[in-house]
């Protein structure tokens, strides 16, 4: 069974095309947060938001927190000092915050239910009461075509400090449910709703299949009154204490397996023989206590051509620990030079022979490849991310050429090793490893011999797509 299978099999098992409907509610849902407090922290830090707004916002959200306002009054209250603010301040503000802070709280479970209901040519849609400067980079990030949302009013590009109205909230999920099930012919019956908040349930009793996730308290009661089936999602938001145990001890088990790699080199009179004792034992013991359990598929490719240049998308600072306990022995790699100035893994890598570059000078960058050249030669595999720096969501990035310059000049293959999910584990950023299931697809070995510098583009070209075949 596949990652994530039993969670969608329902979806699979159901009817497909366009006319089915599947609705998502933002924060705390696709989210782990809510994406209005990132928001206005990150209008905050940036020096966005004056004193009066500030205070405005406070006694907006006090108001309806204590009853006194509905949700129209709080946007209001909250909206009204972007009056004669340009649209495009709060678009950029939008994709800050998606890439500082809303990329890396996405639930990877709800990643696997889009695609699911996408996969089946359903009709997906984010309906939010946040608005579309929170919800539309994310939407654009996971390929989900229509965002139903709190609109801001905007003339001539300008705000003009009103609300929309009817907001998207309660009855006004269910009001623009209702319009996009009327403009492309939805059957609400067939349609499926995921939310976390009982203040849904219009749009809830509305469609055939409705989906609370991670429900609040009073929409946990009513889902148990009435039968529907209810998931909780832990791998985002505040770790548990048994995740910050399983990390620190995934960093103390370095210390042992370094012990181990340096009698073992002492013994065998060599130093590589060392560095292998010591990756292979801490790939073992770490992934083994933060509970990751790596699926690899296509293990024969691993071994067939060594030495060989193994290039990977680059999701997570695991991705070594993985690559370790994949390719266990001969092994170095390639990193930026900002590695070397951290106290714990600067040296490690160092003394196991990795590679580092100055990204920021392509010349130096280049000369510095020189000794991976020489490692390929002398037997000694490499991994390397042609991508170049860990990716914040599931997308590829653009491939560097690097990679593909050290196989042609070292005369050795590339084996591509496409990693689904180790974002689930560790995402960009983050400290706290969790435990995750985590699949690997090594593909086979590509030969270089016949590669020049003329069609190298052409060449790289075909082994991304190669990932992205894999990665859809």
């Amino acid at each position: 069974m596949s990652l994530h299978d039993r969670l969608t099999a329902d979806i699979r098992e159901g009817p497909s095309g366009p006319g089915v409907g599947a609705f998502f509610d933002l924060d705390r849902t696709l989210l782990a947060g809510f994406s209005a407090t990132s928001f206005f922290t990150e209008r905050i830090v940036s020096g966005r938001v004056g004193p009066r707004e500030l205070a405005e916002s406070l006694i907006g959200s006090l108001g309806f927190l204590v009853g006194r306002t509905g949700f129209s009054g709080l946007m209001s209250a909250s909206t009204a000092a972007y009056r004669g603010l340009a649209e495009y301040v709060l678009d950029e503000v939008g994709e800050d915050v998606f890439r500082k802070h809303l990329a890396t709280q996405i639930y990877p479970e709800s990643r696997a239910l889009v695609r699911a209901h996408q996969a089946m040519g359903h009709t997906v849609a984010i309906v939010s009461s946040a608005t579309r400067y929170q919800a539309g980079p994310l939407a654009r990030d996971m390929g989900i075509e229509h965002v139903l949302c709190t609109e801001l009013e905007v003339v001539d590009g300008v705000f003009t400090g009103r609300v929309v109205k009817p907001t998207c909230y309660g009855e006004g999920k269910a009001e623009a449910g209702r319009k996009l099930a009327a403009a492309h012919d939805l059957d609400l019956e067939q349609s499926y709703f995921y939310t976390d908040s009982d203040e849904d349930l219009p749009l809830l009793d509305l469609v055939g299949h409705p989906c609370p996730l991670n429900p609040n308290r009073r929409l946990a009661q009513i889902a148990k009154e009435r039968q529907w089936r209810v998931h909780r999602f832990y791998s985002r938001g505040v770790p548990t204490a048994g995740d910050v145990v399983r990390t620190a001890m995934v960093y103390g088990s370095m210390v042992p397996s370094l012990w181990a790699g340096v009698a073992a080199g002492v013994v065998n009179q060599s130093w590589r023989e060392g560095v292998n004792v010591a990756g292979a034992l801490w790939s073992d013991l770490a992934t083994s206590l933060a509970g990751v359990d790596l699926r690899v598929e296509g293990e024969e490719h691993l071994w067939s051509h060594r030495p060989a240049v193994f290039i990977f998308n680059h999701q997570s600072g695991f991705d070594p620990i993985l690559l370790f306990k994949m390719l266990r022995r001969n092994l170095t790699g390639v990193g930026k030079q900002e590695i070397l100035h951290n106290p714990i893994f600067g040296p490690v890598f160092a003394a196991a022979g990795v590679v580092f570059v100055d990204r920021a000078d392509g010349k130096k960058a280049i000369k510095a490849l020189e000794p991976a050249v020489q490692a390929l030669r002398e037997g000694v595999s490499l991994a390397i991310a042609p991508e170049g720096t860990r990716s914040l969501t599931p997308r590829l990035g653009r491939f560097k050429k690097g990679a593909f310059h050290i196989a042609m000049q070292a005369g050795v293959p590339i084996v591509p090793i496409v990693f689904r999910n180790v974002l689930d584990a560790l995402p960009k950023d983050a400290m706290v490893v969790r435990p995750a299931t985590v699949e690997a697809v090594v593909l086979s070995p590509i030969d270089t011999s016949k590669w020049t510098v003329r069609n190298l583009d052409a060449k790289i070209e075909a082994v991304r797509k190669k990932f992205e075949k894999v990665l859809t």
